[in-house]
């Protein structure tokens, strides 16, 4: 059974720092894309960042690039997304997603991840 656990959000002020968490189980961890999503009160699904099975291919959105780092760490199945320089509309759910057919490379499409955590929430603050 595979589960992702997303941990680190919480109530930060801008300008602020988080680093996000998320440890795996049950997945063929090395070969499998990971990704972070996250999702605002009254809006879709938002792309931020994914990592295919190397860690140097990582690709974000233009909205975070520049102030966010995802990394993996292939020995503990666990990728981290590592958040800098927050702006209030940062301020979501992030989901951490991953890939389950063994493609290497990472999408930005939410259908193309077949297991997700559930959730943690942060909170930016003015």
């Amino acid at each position: 059974q595979v589960q992702l656990v997303e941990s680190g959000g919480g109530l930060v002020q801008a300008g602020g720092s988080l680093r996000l968490s998320c440890a795996t189980s049950g997945l063929p961890f090395r070969t499998s894309a990971m990704a972070w999503f996250r999702q605002a009160p009254g809006k879709e699904h938002e792309f931020v960042a994914t990592v295919g099975w190397s860690a140097v291919n990582t690709y974000y959105a233009d909205s975070v690039k520049g102030r966010f780092t995802l990394s993996r760490d292939n020995a503990k199945s666990m990728v981290y997304l590592q958040m800098n320089s927050l702006k209030l509309e940062d301020a979501a759910v992030y989901y951490c997603a991953a890939d389950g057919r063994g493609t290497p490379l990472g999408s930005t499409s939410q259908s193309d991840y077949d297991y997700w955590g559930q959730g943690t929430q942060v909170t930016v603050a003015s």
